[in-house]
């Protein structure tokens, strides 16, 4: 008899009901106490983690704690085998995934991003019991494990940077510190706008997926000798193409690729525009049914010139939503670069 026959192989079932979404939280609830105790487990931390999901969209977080009360008291009076085989006998089949997905979030170490071997028999038992394919499981541990890295990686971003709601700002225009420019406030506080800016770059977003960055840098004099030696075109394409595309954009999508280039000559003294096509790139997300966030396809478009003593470099972003097929990169790329062209002339520079 292993550690685990006592919930796995169990042939009592809890004669409470259970919804499907209750199974789900059942699974978590049995998984935080398989290994521990029914008084190491804190309701409202777990409600926390299962209100993430997009099955509990509809529960406030006090009705998920209290979901969450009510499945330790079912432990509590019958034990942890009746709760998983009432979950097992109530989870849908659309919400199987979830209910791994709530017993690998339960075991993931937050800091290391990892399941400890400690707790890998537990979840090759869940896996079985639910009878998932290896791949199904693996494919789910995946995706747990780059949610948390991609909530970890923004909130290095939120450290990094000064994030302002737009509501909270008591200006109509955002003024650079270096002023150099000035530029009337792209977003609205009711669609969630927000200003984040440091040194050098300033992003306008909101909920709805608009992005809107300027980046700006002073033009040293060998930078200039540069540009008259071997020309405005060349000069943009290296900086723009060879250098900051990739240490912006590449670096942080792998798969991320450059499809479109054009040199506008009539434009702004002067321009380069590129459309960098990003799979998975957004930096607006959806919520899978297994609670994880994925982040949406999107195309970034990039314009780079020069006026009076700075470089600088504009770019907006457009997110692709519920299976929406993009136009032609040609069609695409000029969609973007007009938006683009419309928020520069906004921009008053000094």
């Amino acid at each position: 008899m292993t550690k685990y026959d006592k919930i796995f192989k169990s042939q009592k079932t809890s004669q409470e009901s259970l919804s499907p979404e209750e199974a789900v939280a059942a699974i978590a609830v049995v998984t935080a106490i398989a290994d521990s105790s029914i008084e190491d487990v804190d309701a409202e931390s777990l409600a926390g983690i299962l209100w993430e999901f997009e099955v509990f969209e509809e529960y406030s977080e006090d009705e998920t704690t209290e979901i969450v009360d009510r499945l330790i008291g079912i432990v509590e009076d019958e034990g942890l085998g009746p709760l998983f085989n009432a979950a097992k006998a109530s989870l849908s089949d659309e919400l199987v995934l979830d209910g791994f997905a709530a017993g690998v979030i339960v075991l993931l170490d937050e800091e290391e991003l990892t399941i400890s071997n400690q707790k890998q028999p537990y979840l090759k038992k869940l896996q079985e019991a639910l009878e998932l394919e290896d791949e199904e499981a693996e494919e789910i541990i995946k995706e747990v494990i780059a949610a948390f890295q991609e909530a970890e990686d923004e909130e290095y971003a939120d450290d990094e940077d000064e994030t302002i709601a737009v509501e909270s700002y008591n200006q109509q225009a955002y003024k650079s510190p270096l002023g150099n420019f000035t530029v009337p406030i792209p977003v609205d506080s009711h669609q969630g706008g927000k200003i984040q800016s440091q040194e050098g770059v300033v992003g306008f977003s909101d909920d709805f997926g608009t992005l809107l960055r300027i980046d700006y840098y002073p033009l040293p004099p060998d930078q200039i000798e540069e540009i008259e030696s071997v020309g405005q075109e060349e000069y943009f394409q290296s900086i723009l193409v060879d250098k900051y595309v990739p240490q912006a954009i590449f670096a942080n999508i792998p798969d991320a690729k450059v499809e479109f280039t054009e040199y506008l000559e009539d434009t702004l003294e002067g321009a380069y525009y590129v459309l960098v096509n990003m799979p998975k790139g957004s930096t607006i997300s959806k919520q899978e049914n297994n609670g994880t966030a994925i982040r949406l396809d999107a195309y970034r478009g990039l314009l780079t010139f020069i006026s009076g003593e700075f470089l600088y470099i504009v770019s907006s972003q457009r997110s692709f939503f519920n299976g929406e097929t993009p136009g032609s990169f040609e069609e695409e790329a000029e969609n973007i670069k007009d938006n683009i062209l419309e928020f520069v002339e906004t921009i008053e520079f000094t």
